[in-house]
């Protein structure tokens, strides 16, 4: 039984960023698949390795969160294709033996070579949404064209009704897509928490109070309401909070630029797994952040899980399901974007009371371990492919 995994982001335990494609991969190949992963890397040539069983496929096309809109579409793009001739090369040298193909977004034109495979190859594919495209990059002003909207939405609704099935990270993004696809059956899958790799430690009880941002410094996560609560609190004569952004992205050096006159605001670059667990371990609490735009509160960030996991106090800025969480399980609470006033006074509690913070932060872990643990949610898309994998067997024998 070979799954076909397509991924343009794909990363190891080594890299930074979201890992969960290697869960969901090796997951599958301790359930018995044989799993080839078909992702990018900024090199010049092809290379493959195996990775925890995993064999991986990467390909030569250059991406960075610092390219601009038409070059972003270039790199989609010659992934597609790329990624198709792959594809079509490893069901080439597969003999008799079922195959599924497993397609994950963004980008949204990941879903072209799932169809394709479909149609000239007789490989059937679920689709995980990651992200709402082609709707978040409307909402954020990126797609203006009328013509490429409706062309995106036709090519979204396509991919959804030619799937086996369809995986969503959050609630609203389920409930985004059987308005789209009501004949689906959705499986919500969120974002994991590795309680594994990152575990709870507290910094000694002493100041500087650290609040981190780690993630992708972009547009979509408009870091600028962070920098407005550090500029308060400096103004405030709160000398006891520090804020530290930890990433890498297309806004970096323009938040960089502002941060400069802001002594209570540090910057690292862009860092390991190793060197963020490292950092987050010196935290006291996270700030989840993303711009006031109603599809990116249905985003289902990996960082947040992160926080959870490592059992801090976890702040978001949405006033999505982050928001029911944080709140509903005394772990975190929801700040405003626009009313850094209310953060800080939000946050001043937990500050000066010691005790107040240990209970949420250990509330943190606990909603890590019960709601969102690595293997719950593996098992869960694991436990999916298998039953597709058993029905074309049947279909096979008949």
């Amino acid at each position: 039984m070979k799954v076909i995994y397509l991924h343009q982001y794909f990363k190891t335990k080594e890299e930074g960023g979201s890992h969960r494609s290697l869960f969901i991969a090796k997951a599958m190949v301790e359930a018995g698949f044989e799993v080839e992963m078909i992702t990018a890397h900024n090199k010049k040539t092809h290379a493959y390795k195996v990775i925890d069983g995993i064999k991986v496929h990467y390909l030569p096309v250059y991406y960075d969160n610092k390219l601009g809109t038409v070059q972003r579409i270039i790199s989609f793009i010659k992934f597609t294709w790329q990624c198709y001739r792959k594809a079509r090369q490893i069901k080439k040298q597969t003999v008799n033996a079922p195959c599924i193909c497993y397609a994950t977004s963004t980008p949204l034109t990941i879903g072209w070579v799932a169809l394709w495979l479909k149609r000239w190859h007789s490989i059937p594919y679920v689709f995980e949404v990651r992200d709402l495209w082609p709707q978040a990059p409307i909402e954020m002003g990126i797609i203006n064209n009328g013509w490429l909207r409706r062309r995106l939405f036709a090519l979204e609704a396509k991919i959804y009704h030619k799937s086996l099935q369809i995986v969503t990270l959050s609630p609203g993004m389920q409930a985004a897509v059987q308005q789209k696809a009501p004949e689906k059956d959705i499986l919500l899958a969120p974002n994991m928490a590795d309680c594994h790799f990152f575990s709870p430690s507290s910094p000694p009880a002493k100041f500087p109070f650290v609040v981190s941002y780690i993630g992708t410094i972009g547009k979509a996560n408009h870091l600028d309401y962070l920098l407005q609560i550090a500029y308060l609190a400096e103004k405030r004569g709160m000398n006891q909070i520090e804020f530290w952004i930890i990433g890498e992205g297309k806004a970096l050096e323009n938040i960089r630029q502002k941060a400069e006159k802001l002594p209570n605001v540090k910057l690292y670059g862009a860092v390991d797994k190793g060197t963020a667990r490292r950092l987050l371990d010196q935290s006291q609490a996270t700030y989840t952040s993303f711009l006031a735009k109603p599809v990116l509160a249905t985003c289902s960030p990996n960082k947040f899980f992160d926080s959870l996991a490592a059992g801090k106090l976890t702040i978001v800025n949405t006033s999505g399901w982050l928001k029911e969480i944080v709140e509903e399980n005394q772990c975190g609470f929801y700040a405003a974007p626009d009313k850094p006033n209310d953060f800080l006074d939000q946050l001043m509690p937990f500050v000066i009371q010691v005790d107040l913070l240990e209970k949420y932060q250990q509330n943190a872990r606990k909603v890590a371990e019960s709601q969102f643990p690595r293997e719950k949610i593996t098992l869960q898309v694991v436990n999916l492919v298998k039953t597709h994998f058993d029905k074309q067997r049947k279909r096979r024998e008949v």
